[in-house]
C-alpha cells in the first residue's frame, strides 16, 4: 500500500511559492554544558530521535500522470549530516546576530528530492549560549507520523548522548511505472477510494455540494461571516517577496499573569485568559506601530487576527496539543485605553469560541478532501489569494511546559516559533510560553517591514502600558 499524503498535508506542498515556504522554524537557545556540545553530539542526538519517527528519513514522490496524490517513499541515500548543519556567530554572538541569521535561513526552501527537514547548530552566542535553528515542512508535521524536530530532540530531564545501533534500512523505492500500477490498484481495490476518486473526480457534483454544506456546517460560519466582511487595507497585507527579517522578543509570563489577575478578580478568571491579554498587548503594539508609519486611525480601526488555538473536542480525535480551531478576531487598534482594548478582545475571544464560529481542523479536513489530487493547486492559490480578505495576520500562541526540558545534556533557555508568510501577507507572529517566560518570534517581509525592530520595542512597551494601567 501506498503511504499517501493527506489531502491537507498535500495542500501545504502546493501552496508553497517562491516567496511562500512553508515551512515551520523554531529557534532553541541552550546553555552550554561543562561537558560541551558540539556538531557531533548533535548528529548522534538527532540520529537516535529519527530512528523512532520514519518520516524524517522520507521524501516526497510525485505520481506520474496525476494518478494520486503525492507519496511518501524511503530516501536510499538518506544523509543525516546534510539535514543536521554547522554555523556559527562572531562571538559574542547577539540575539540580533542570530535573528539575521535565521531571516536567511528561514527565507531558502527546503530541497524537495530529500526529507523535507534541516536543522543547524548554532555556535557563538552570547552568555555561553548556543542555538538549534530548525525547519520542518508543514507537510511532515501532522502530530502523529510527524512531529517538529523541536519536540523530537527534548527531554524532561539531563541525558548522555550514547548512539545507538542503526538497524533502519530503506524500502526499495518504487519506480514511476510502479507508483502508477500501485495507485491504480489501491484504488480499484479499495470501493472508497473509488468512491472518493469518482467524487473528487466532479461526476455526482451535486452529492458532494451536500458534503461541503455539512462540513460547512459543522465547522461553522465564521469563515462565511468574516469572508462578507473584508479586512481594512493595511501596511500588512501586500505582495511579499522571498527575503525575510526576524525578531526575538523575551517577556515574563507573570506579567501577563498579573495583569489578568488584577483586572478580573480571583473570583472571575474565566472570563478572560492569558491569551486574551498576550492579544491586547500586540493590539497596543499594532496600534503603536502604526502610528509611528503615520498610519491614519479611527476610534473604530481594527485588524482582523488569525488566531489557532488548540482546544478539548471530545469529538475530535486528538493529536499533540489536542484539536485546533482558527478564530478570527478584530484588534482594536482605534482603542486608546489598554484596559478597554482588553476587555474588547476578551469578549470577542469569548463570542468566537460560545458562538461555534471558530473553525475546525477537522472540518478545515473534510473540505479539501472532497477535491482531487490535480485541484488542489488551485484551491491552494483560492484560499491564498482570499486570506487577504479574511485577516490581515497570524497570530499563534501555544503554551509550552512551564519546567525546564532538555537536549541531551544542555538546559532549553528558550523556544521562539518562526510561522510562514502567506502570500500578500507580511507579518507572522507565533508565541510559546515556557518556564516563566513568554518567548515571541516576529517573521516579516524584509521590504515590506523595514521597521520590524520598531514593532519589537512596541511589543515591549504595550505590556508595559498593561501592567501599569489603573483598573
Amino acid at each position: 500500500m501506498l503511504d499517501r499524503l493527506t489531502p491537507v498535508d498535500s495542500s501545504f506542498l502546493y501552496l508553497e511559492g517562491p516567496a511562500t515556504a512553508m515551512h515551520v522554524g523554531s529557534v532553541l537557545v541552550f546553555d552550554m554544558p561543562e561537558e560541551g556540545f558540539d556538531h557531533d553530539t548533535l548528529l548522534d542526538l538527532v540520529s537516535n530521535r529519527v530512528a523512532y519517527v520514519h518520516r524524517y528519513r522520507q521524501r516526497v514522490r510525485q505520481v506520474p500522470a496525476g494518478l494520486g496524490g503525492p507519496v511518501w517513499v524511503d530516501d536510499a541515500d538518506f544523509d543525516l549530516s546534510y539535514h543536521v548543519r554547522r554555523s556559527g556567530l562572531p562571538r559574542p554572538g547577539t540575539v540580533e546576530q542570530l535573528s539575521e541569521f535565521v531571516a536567511r535561513v528561514q527565507s531558502r526552501q527546503l530541497d524537495r528530492s530529500r526529507p523535507l527537514w534541516e536543522i543547524y547548530l548554532v555556535e557563538g552566542l552570547e552568555n555561553d549560549r548556543f542555538a538549534l535553528v530548525s525547519k520542518t515542512h508543514q507537510a511532515m508535521v501532522d502530530g502523529i507520523h510527524g512531529l517538529d524536530i523541536g519536540q523530537v530532540i527534548l527531554d524532561e530531564a539531563p541525558t548522555d548522548v550514547v548512539p545507538i545501533v542503526q538497524t533502519w534500512s530503506p524500502s526499495p523505492e518504487p519506480s514511476d511505472v510502479e507508483l502508477m500500477t500501485r495507485s491504480a490498484i489501491t484504488t480499484v481495490t479499495s470501493p472508497r477510494r473509488l468512491w472518493d476518486g469518482v467524487r473528487a473526480g466532479v461526476t455526482d457534483l451535486r452529492h458532494t455540494g451536500s458534503k461541503v454544506v455539512e462540513v460547512a456546517q459543522q465547522a461553522g460560519t465564521a469563515l462565511v461571516r468574516t469572508a462578507a466582511s473584508p479586512t481594512p487595507d493595511t501596511p500588512l497585507n501586500t505582495p511579499v517577496g522571498s527575503t525575510r527579517r526576524v525578531a526575538l522578543i523575551d517577556l515574563d509570563l507573570d506579567d501577563f499573569r498579573q495583569v489578568r489577575s488584577r483586572r478580573f478578580g480571583a473570583g472571575d478568571l474565566g472570563h478572560v485568559t492569558v491569551n486574551d491579554v498576550v492579544l491586547a498587548t500586540l493590539t497596543g503594539a499594532l496600534r503603536e506601530w502604526l502610528m509611528t508609519r503615520g498610519e491614519p486611525i479611527s476610534s473604530s480601526s481594527t485588524l482582523r487576527a488569525m488566531v489557532p488555538l488548540s482546544v478539548e473536542d471530545g469529538q475530535v480525535e486528538s493529536r499533540v496539543g489536542g484539536p485546533v480551531v482558527a478564530a478570527f478576531v478584530d484588534l482594536p487598534v482605534g482603542e486608546p485605553s489598554p484596559v478597554m482594548r482588553l476587555q474588547q478582545v476578551s469578549y470577542r475571544m469569548a463570542k468566537q469560541l460560545r458562538d461555534g464560529q471558530a473553525i475546525g481542523a477537522a472540518g478545515i479536513a473534510g473540505l479539501a478532501g472532497f477535491a482531487a489530487p490535480t485541484l488542489h493547486s488551485m484551491a491552494a492559490r483560492a484560499a491564498s489569494a482570499m486570506s487577504r480578505r479574511v485577516f490581515n495576520l497570524v497570530i499563534s500562541n501555544v503554551p509550552g511546559p512551564q519546567e525546564a526540558r532538555f537536549a541531551g545534556p544542555a538546559r532549553l533557555r528558550a523556544t521562539y516559533p518562526v510561522i510562514p508568510l502567506a502570500q500578500r501577507q507580511a507579518l507572522a507572529i507565533g508565541l510559546t510560553s515556557y518556564d516563566g517566560r513568554v518567548h515571541l518570534g516576529l517573521n516579516a517581509d524584509r521590504e515590506a517591514m523595514p521597521d520590524l525592530n520598531v514593532l519589537a520595542e512596541c511589543i515591549d512597551s504595550a505590556l508595559a502600558e498593561l501592567v501599569a494601567a489603573d483598573d
